[in-house]
């Protein structure tokens, strides 16, 4: 009888070590907070050039409940362009930022989130986030501001605009780290 119960002792306590890895290694990338940079890419399309990314975005739980009370949340992505010069300072051939607008409507439960006069509503923070993490916009390039001899460094980031927050939010902000959220800049080469 206590060969039989050590036995299933010693199944139950690796069970349990093994169940307790598990989680160990998998909640974290399941609840991880911030903003990362999935992939991006500049293509060259027929007459201009197109931004397309992919953003990781999971809100840390105080802007959650902010947002659900009402607070609206201001995301600002921001692009460059740069090419390197090595007898002068590096040139910005394109800088530009795109804001989009989360919130939270109580009174129809619906999450909104909009990009300068298009708006767009979902049933779920998970949606609009989703929708919020894709980017595919049309970049203005002046032409012939691209050299085709020539490397460009393109660099993109988005991150939560503190700035936008109601003033009580953004004394609260500063040095916050639940409510600084952004990606690191994200930086590729593009040769034209």
């Amino acid at each position: 009888m206590t060969a039989f119960s050590t036995r299933c002792c010693i199944r139950i306590s690796l069970l349990a070590a093994l169940t307790a890895l598990w989680l160990a290694v998998a909640a974290p990338s399941v609840h991880a907070e911030g903003i990362e940079v999935r992939k991006a890419t500049l293509a060259m399309v027929d007459d201009g050039y197109v931004l397309e990314a992919e953003f990781g975005v999971a809100l840390t739980p105080q802007l959650e409940e902010a947002l659900n009370k009402g607070v609206s949340l201001y995301f600002l992505l921001e692009f460059e362009l740069i090419r390197s010069r090595w007898y002068w300072f590096n040139e910005k051939v394109v800088n530009t930022h795109q804001q989009y607008r989360l919130s939270y409507n109580a009174l129809t439960r619906q999450y909104r989130v909009g990009v300068g006069t298009l708006y767009q509503n979902f049933s779920t923070l998970r949606e609009a986030l989703e929708v919020m993490s894709r980017v595919r916009r049309r970049e203005e390039v002046e032409p012939g501001a691209l050299r085709k001899d020539s490397t460009y460094t393109a660099a993109l980031r988005l991150r939560l605009d503190t700035t936008q927050l109601p003033k009580p939010f953004q004394i609260s902000a500063l040095g916050s780290r639940e409510w600084n959220v952004g990606s690191d800049w994200y930086r590729w080469t593009v040769m034209p």
